[in-house]
């Protein structure tokens, strides 16, 4: 009689795990705060549980039972499925790994995007006032907040919260703003027919975390692409500089007799005239002094800068750079290139095999010049594909061996050159004569061989070369001026700390109009290069955000027309006429 009461007492002791657990629960799910004591209930729980369930098993051979194995196999499998299931959930939530099938890449963040929001330097908030909550945008701005922890944004109701409707000017339903700090910046009004624009939202971004505004100079006078629009006008590319924080402004050379100081970029697009000695000598000083220039030529014009370019090694040809193998894709004739070959640069990263085409364009040829780094950025296919036809009066393109040029050609070129500037002793000894004080007093060779290589850039780099030979030169004659020669030195030698000036070079402006600018990364090769001479490190190179492309088909009332009659008249009768066929030869 003991024993079986003590049997039941310990069958009754047992319940007490299952109870210390949901003791322990319940602690944690009231209190929030998962400590010491709800997880000593629940340990305790599951240990006399456990206990419980090997006594019981071992009391009544429970686990021999067939049912006990197979209902144990069955809570295995499902534990196992739920444990995948969650492990699967956790993974999904933790690393988001999403593919975007759509032509443009429309529900992915474009790689400038995506490198500015991940190096935001302060947190950045966008609100959007609007009572409706578009899932297109909330998409879009949801991509933005994966990429960086500083990205915020929220949906704002003016009418529920019209103080802070007041302190951002909002002035009706629809409108986005950016804030960061004390910065607030429209970025643009959404409705049905226009919703959230990467691009508008990237550009409105950079313009907010980026203080400084690039003065960009574009050259007039000599048959240049129009600014405004206009057929065959660059319009676009100068809207498109203004959106990425760009401050454009035409420059007349002849008009004012050297570069601005505070030009960034001097663009140079098609001239179809040639210019002056003095405005190329302006060019020339411009990037002797760390100036970047940006060089758009087209074939059959000479816009007599050939001594620029002698400098840096580049030489324009005169034949006509011709391209059969994208003729029936871009569809504007073998006499628009379609390059899909890319230099390893920043102008042109991330752009892969992507297409972009330059009608009527020129080859370039590039020579080795001391100082000077060259990287081609354009390159055509290899021949039979490509070549560089000279005869350009002839109504066939044919590759002559004489006179042609095998591909692959280059038609972009990006070169940037280290220079050390003018000190300020070198004004105060003398202007003129010391470059050529220098160059017979030093008795050195070295200084020959390098001044036939650039004619006109000699003076300035044998100034600075020299500059060591002369500083001895002097001691050694014991005149009154000795003890001067060592003052000047200590400035020079602080002064020499290197300056880049940067050139990119491109034998074509037509890609960059108004219609080919949009085409493909036509506008990515002119914006990058104008980044990237910009020499502003902070800005993202990459492409651009893009537009959903316009897929509407637009038909004449007689292509409706013929559509509605072959839908219900032709198909139909076909149909028929098949079906009588069928049934004449089965009769």
């Amino acid at each position: 009689m003991k024993i079986v009461a003590k049997k039941k007492l310990w069958k009754y002791l047992f319940w007490l795990g299952p109870f210390l657990i949901a003791v322990g629960l319940t602690v944690g799910l009231v209190s929030e705060q998962w400590g010491l004591i709800p997880l000593v209930f629940i340990i305790t729980g599951i240990v006399i549980s456990g206990l419980g369930i090997i006594w019981q098993s071992y009391e009544t051979n429970w686990w021999k039972r067939r049912s006990t194995q197979a209902g144990t196999n069955a809570l295995v499998a499902t534990l196992a499925v739920l444990t995948i299931l969650g492990l699967i959930n956790f993974l999904g939530t933790r690393y988001h790994l999403r593919a975007d099938l759509t032509e443009a890449q429309l529900f992915t963040l474009a790689p400038q995007s995506r490198e500015l929001v991940r190096v935001l330097p302060q947190p950045v908030k966008v609100w959007v006032f609007d009572i409706n909550q578009n899932p297109q945008d909330r998409e879009l701005l949801e991509n933005y907040q994966r990429q960086s922890s500083k990205f915020k944004y929220e949906y704002i109701n003016p009418e529920a919260r019209p103080g802070l409707a007041e302190k951002f000017s909002v002035k009706g339903y629809g409108e986005v703003y950016l804030e960061s700090g004390d910065k607030r910046q429209l970025v643009q009004t959404i409705n049905e027919n226009e919703r959230l624009s990467e691009i508008r939202l990237t550009s409105r971004l950079q313009q907010l975390i980026n203080s400084t505004t690039a003065k960009v100079y574009l050259l007039q006078g000599h048959g240049e692409r129009q600014l405004s629009p206009a057929k065959d006008a660059i319009s676009q590319a100068v809207q498109a500089l203004g959106n990425k924080n760009f401050t454009t402004s035409p420059l007349n050379l002849g008009e004012t007799s050297k570069v601005p100081q505070d030009a960034a970029v001097v663009i140079v697009a098609g001239p179809k005239r040639g210019l002056f000695e003095g405005e190329v000598k302006a060019l020339q000083e411009y990037l002797n002094r760390g100036g970047n220039l940006l060089l758009m030529i087209d074939p059959n014009t000479d816009p007599k800068l050939n001594s620029l370019l002698q400098e840096w090694g580049v030489r324009l040809d005169n034949r006509l750079a011709v391209d059969v193998s994208g003729e029936s894709v871009v569809g504007l004739g073998p006499a628009a290139p379609l390059v899909t070959e890319y230099g390893q640069h920043p102008i042109t990263k991330d752009f892969d095999n992507g297409n972009s085409f330059y009608p009527i364009a020129r080859p370039l040829e590039i020579t080795s010049v001391p100082g000077v780094q060259a990287t081609p950025l354009l390159r055509t296919k290899p021949y039979p594909s490509s070549w560089a036809e000279s005869d350009l009066q002839s109504e066939k393109l044919e590759f002559n061996a004489d006179k042609d040029l095998k591909g692959p050609l280059t038609l972009g070129v990006a070169l940037t050159r280290k220079q050390t500037p003018k000190s300020a002793s070198t004004p105060q000894a003398s202007p003129l004569p010391s470059p050529i004080t220098q160059g017979k007093t030093s008795p050195t060779p070295s200084p020959s061989p390098k001044t036939p290589q650039a004619l006109p850039l000699p003076s300035p780099t044998t100034q600075s070369k020299a500059s060591p030979t002369p500083s001895a030169s002097p001691a050694s004659p014991a005149s009154p001026a000795s003890p001067a020669s060592p003052a000047p030195s200590p400035p020079a030698s602080s002064s020499q700390t290197p300056t880049e000036s940067r050139l990119v070079v491109l034998g074509n402006s037509e890609f960059a109009t108004d219609g080919l600018f949009q085409q493909q990364l036509n506008g990515d090769v002119f914006l990058n290069s104008v980044t990237w001479l910009s020499q502003q490190d902070q800005q993202p190179l990459s492409i651009r955000p893009k537009e959903p492309k316009n897929r509407r088909i637009t038909l004449t009332t007689t292509q409706s027309n013929l559509l509605i009659l072959s839908s219900l008249l032709v198909l139909p009768l076909i149909g028929f006429v098949a079906a009588v066929i069928i049934w004449w030869k089965r009769r």
